[in-house]
């Protein structure tokens, strides 16, 4: 820093007032700035062949690519002088890359080696016998992500403001540190939430480590491309410990609602809408506890819901316990099928879901068995497939027991129409899909 300083002032003082007291070919300028470069040229290399600690390398190279380069040879009153001259580097180009890559394993090492920490920190939080924090109503532990990002973005922009391709190379690097980081974050919020069922704090924990996830998405889809394959990755590791955490939350309200639903079968539907009421309040007692999720995991966790609640009805309507001969009585149940299904839209909908996709899958059924024209039949049946193109011949057969009074051709006729209408379908929607048939 002294001679950089010293050699600055002096040059200003050779190209201000002394040049011009020397005839033009005495170069006056270009051997003062020499001789000054070439001495520090020359402290610089004796320092880099030297044992430096690492914030000396960082200091070293700032020199070399930037201050030196950048802040010296483009000051207002040097420049054009400097310009004219071809004073090179103040290292050999093979001192620096030797330096680069001493400076880019050491950063790489501290990075991993701060994230590690980091996780290790975080999982002795969950230890503890405390509630996580809440920011705006929901629970968090923010200080994971900002911790973790930080160290990245602030360890490729140190690089960058040595040169360019130092940092490109940098983030190169650490490219990979982000998916593996979340891979092992992800190892460890699966092994918390198999052992530690009983903790005071379970859900929240789950929930905040849920909300956790949020940043991490954020940072990958502003920083990084699209087709990276760190980023795939990345979202594919926040997806699993999202849809783990999930799959926990939902799974004590799932347990309680398939006694409910075995109702409908049991009751031949006569109670239905009895029925449909317990499944909304039983439903709605376990939705004010994922209120603290972010808004986006709300959404998520409320969409599950609903898909699970109009799959569960299904179920039930593909059991084959109910065979209606009359018109009347099928009638009555499209009906009721109908007031179902729009309690539940009702519900669904006004708790936040956006799954707008599943709400015509029960009045679709439920106008099948109203309808008794077998050529309207099968325009409703083709109408179902083209919204939910993974219903299969076995689904619809099994939903088709309950109008009784089909005869063995008309049946057929059906089944035949909906394999010819599916065949050129792309996979769409899964409601049907994950429907097994007994």
């Amino acid at each position: 820093l002294h001679m950089g300083k010293t050699m600055k002032k002096d040059l200003t003082v050779v190209a201000k007032c002394i040049m011009q007291l020397y005839p033009p070919e005495f170069n006056v300028f270009s051997t003062y700035a020499e001789l000054y470069h070439n001495y520090f040229a020359s402290q610089a290399k004796k320092n880099a062949e030297s044992h430096l600690e690492d914030k000396d390398i960082y200091l070293l190279l700032s020199w070399v690519h930037n201050i030196y380069p950048k802040d010296m040879r483009k000051d207002d009153v040097l420049a054009e002088e400097l310009e004219k001259l071809k004073l090179g580097s103040l290292l050999p180009s093979s001192l620096s890359k030797e330096l680069e890559k001493k400076y880019l394993d050491s950063e790489e090492a501290t990075i991993k080696n701060s994230l590690s920490k980091c996780l290790d920190k975080e999982i002795q939080r969950w230890k503890e016998d405390i509630e996580p924090e809440k920011l705006n109503g929901h629970f968090q532990s923010e200080l994971l992500a900002i911790f973790v990002i930080q160290s990245i973005y602030s360890g490729q922009k140190r690089a960058k403001d040595i040169s360019t391709a130092v940092g490109e190379e940098l983030s190169h690097r650490l490219s990979k540190e982000l998916p593996a980081f979340l891979k092992s974050y992800k190892d460890a919020f699966e092994d918390f939430k198999e052992k530690s069922k009983k903790h005071r704090y379970y859900k929240p924990l789950l929930i905040a480590n849920i909300n956790n996830c949020w940043n991490f998405r954020d940072y990958a889809d502003k920083n990084m491309a699209e087709k990276d394959d760190n980023k795939t990755s990345i979202l594919c590791t926040l997806s699993d410990i999202e849809n783990s955490g999930f799959d926990v939350l939902l799974q004590q309200l799932f347990v309680q609602l398939k006694p409910i639903y075995k109702k409908f079968t049991e009751n031949k539907w006569d109670s239905s809408n009895e029925i449909m009421n317990e499944i909304i309040k039983t439903t709605s007692k376990h939705i004010s506890d994922f209120q603290t999720l972010k808004d986006p995991f709300y959404h998520a966790i409320i969409e599950k819901i609903h898909a699970r609640l109009v799959k569960e009805y299904i179920v039930r309507l593909l059991k084959r316990k109910v065979s209606l001969k009359t018109p009347v009585q099928q009638q009555n149940l499209a009906q009721n099928i109908s007031k179902n299904a729009a309690d539940l839209e009702a519900f669904c909908t006004s708790n936040g879901s956006q799954a707008t996709w599943l709400n015509s899958a029960l009045p679709k059924l439920a106008e099948i068995i109203r309808l008794q024209d077998l050529g309207a039949i099968k325009i409703e049946v083709a109408t179902l497939a083209t919204t939910y193109p993974d219903i299969r011949k076995r689904h619809l057969e099994a939903f088709l027991y309950i109008k009784a009074n089909l005869s063995r051709s008309e049946l057929k006729s059906i089944l035949g129409y909906l394999a010819d209408s599916t065949m050129s379908m792309l996979p769409g929607g899964t409601l049907f899909s994950n429907i097994n048939v007994s």
